[in-house]
């Protein structure tokens, strides 16, 4: 019986590990030095290359970024970077 309560403990903590509270968040960015039809592909592109970045929607006439990752991955910080090293600067939309 005690090896099993050991066992069951050891599971119980395993599953409660820091990995297990990520999530999947979304974030609008508000993006600037969008003048043309083709900025948000490369804003796109930029994005794409985040690691946890799920899903992305550009809009050149909102100028912005709808962006859902996953936080255990990256941060809003790792977000705006990648738009601001392709020439988009970035910042959550308030």
């Amino acid at each position: 019986m005690r090896k099993f309560l050991a066992c069951a403990a050891f599971a119980v903590s395993v599953v409660a590990s820091p990995a297990t509270f990520a999530a999947e968040r979304t974030i609008t960015l508000a993006v600037k030095n969008m003048h043309c039809a083709d900025c948000p592909f490369i804003v796109k592109k930029s994005l794409e290359g985040v690691p946890g970045v799920a899903n992305i929607t550009v809009s050149y006439k909102d100028r912005t970024a709808i962006v859902t990752y996953d936080d255990n991955k990256t941060d809003v910080q790792g977000l705006t970077a990648a738009t601001t090293n392709a020439g988009y600067p970035s910042a959550p939309k308030s």
